[in-house]
């Protein structure tokens, strides 16, 4: 439209509201109903056309300029295949789900009444998203947060289970201890069956290895060697004898319970399901650390 950008001064980001500046001598401000009513700024006028805006899922913000309302701007986020069938998912599993967003209420009923979400709270900060968490956990739970922009940073950290988008913000992703390399909430489903099956491999090889180690490690040390068996064997049988065990069976032992071990490792390959019908397929997982196992309550 030929419109030339004009230099700003005085700029601030007000974080979880809006932004603000001084252009050509005039104040300017971007920012939700939040930040207006810290301006001072009348909104009457322009409100039922935000409210039908909000209505349909969008996040609406105002323009200010000069201390007067100029107009407003409408975005929408569109719900990504396959995350109403992870919500469903969650939920079978026994996790309640909640929904924390600083969009405001109309919004943000609008997207979960999309993604079948009951328990949402809106309008919230990113102290309010720490809160909640904190909150959460004071009632025993434990609590797993997924989330991709800065104001999550602070709950992300607080949560037991921090997972952040890959395509978020990067204070998200160093605040989280799982990196979803996708935005895809098919990933939280992997992470949670990933993280029980590695559980349950530690389970399955403590008691394999105890199990084992009562034998091999006699076998080992030589409880079967030739003048113990012989000895054993003629006080029950007579002077038969009997098969001995040989330093190379006693080295078989060892190597066998070695074995084990690592065929643990590639059932974990294995455990990933497939994604409901009509879902996205769950992105790969770059994880820090697993805490997964357990959920009870899951935030994002």
């Amino acid at each position: 439209r030929g419109i030339s950008a004009a230099s700003i001064t005085g700029f601030a980001s007000v974080t979880g509201k809006g932004v603000r500046g001084v252009s050509a001598g005039v104040s300017v401000a971007l920012g939700n109903a939040a930040m207006m009513q810290d301006l001072g700024i009348d909104l009457s006028t322009d409100e039922a056309t935000a409210d039908a805006l909000r209505d349909s899922g969008c996040t609406v913000m105002h323009v200010a300029v000069d201390g007067q309302a100029a107009g407003m701007l409408a975005v929408t986020d569109p719900v990504r295949p396959g995350a109403a069938q992870a919500v469903d998912a969650l939920r079978a599993a026994g996790l309640h789900v909640v929904m924390a967003t600083g969009d405001n209420r109309r919004t943000a009923q609008a997207v979960a009444d999309q993604l079948g979400i009951d328990d949402v709270r809106a309008g919230m900060l990113p102290e309010d998203k720490k809160a909640l968490v904190e909150e959460l956990q004071a009632r025993g739970h434990r609590v797993a947060m997924a989330g991709d922009g800065v104001n999550d940073a602070p709950a992300l950290a607080t949560a037991e289970v921090g997972l952040a988008m890959g395509t978020g913000a990067d204070v998200a992703l160093e605040s989280a201890g799982i990196t979803l390399l996708k935005g895809d909430l098919q990933g939280v489903l992997r992470a949670r069956r990933l993280s029980q099956a590695t559980l349950r491999n530690i389970r399955q090889n403590l008691f394999f290895a105890f199990a084992y180690n009562s034998v091999g490690v006699p076998v080992a040390a030589g409880v079967l060697s030739e003048p113990v068996l012989r000895l054993r064997l003629q006080q029950r049988r007579g002077a038969r004898g009997g098969r001995r065990a040989l330093p190379a069976d006693r080295g078989a032992a060892v190597a066998d319970a070695g074995g084990g071990g690592h065929e643990s490792l590639f059932r974990l390959r294995h455990r990933q399901r497939p994604a409901p019908a009509g879902a996205a397929t769950g992105p790969r997982l770059n994880y820090k650390m697993f805490q997964a196992a357990g959920w009870c309550t899951s935030t994002g």
